[in-house]
């Protein structure tokens, strides 16, 4: 019975090691980076990839920002809360990793909301949490739907008591691309800097 016992005992800590090594492409003896935010290593349900204009009008990729860990943030100007915080902890997190650190890391606001968010507006805002932040702007209601979806964002118009007073609801959340432009984490906004500089410490070491 003891033996029976050992053998089903083995056999089960040999499947999770291997299952651990499958889902996390590492041995057993290797352990995968401790995020702080949600590892989306290797998951295809985002894309992989983006096409968008920034402020200036020029059309920005991954490819722009090789080398660099790269933080894509959706939302938009007006928002009361979550994307000013978001957008403040960031920047806390750049000026806590250091000077050398932050120039390997970039801040893309994509914003949910280009009928308001101009080009000059969009710039404005934000470089005054960071100079090195860049705006990216969809030039239509159709290339905004098409990112939203690629990365499976909810974004939705909620009307105010004036045409212009509307708010967006949208997701909450930013998609973190690595060096090598792997996405690798799907961070939560309004976390506060230190899971950010934590993880972000990781993807450039």
């Amino acid at each position: 019975m003891f033996k029976n016992r050992f053998a089903r005992v083995a056999r089960a800590a040999a499947m999770a090691c291997a299952l651990g090594g499958m889902l996390l492409a590492a041995g057993c003896g290797k352990q995968p980076p401790a995020f702080s935010n949600v590892d989306i290593t290797g998951n295809t349900q985002f894309a992989s990839d983006f096409s968008l204009p920034d402020t200036s009008g020029k059309i920005r990729t991954l490819a722009d920002y090789k080398g660099k860990v790269v933080v894509l943030f959706f939302g938009y100007t007006h928002c009361p809360d979550v994307c000013p915080t978001t957008m403040a902890e960031l920047s806390q997190a750049l000026q806590q990793l250091g000077p050398e650190d932050a120039k390997r890391v970039q801040v893309l606001f994509v914003t949910v909301d280009p009928e308001r968010d101009t080009p000059q507006l969009l710039a404005q805002y934000t470089s005054a949490f960071d100079p090195g932040f860049v705006g990216l702007r969809p030039a239509s209601e159709e290339q905004l739907a098409k990112v939203a979806k690629a990365f499976r964002v909810y974004y939705a118009k909620v009307p105010g008591k004036t045409p212009d007073s509307y708010t967006m609801d949208h997701t909450a959340a930013s998609y973190v691309f690595d060096t090598d432009g792997k996405l690798r984490l799907f961070a939560r906004d309004g976390q506060g800097a230190t899971p950010w500089v934590h993880d972000i410490k990781l993807l450039l070491d």
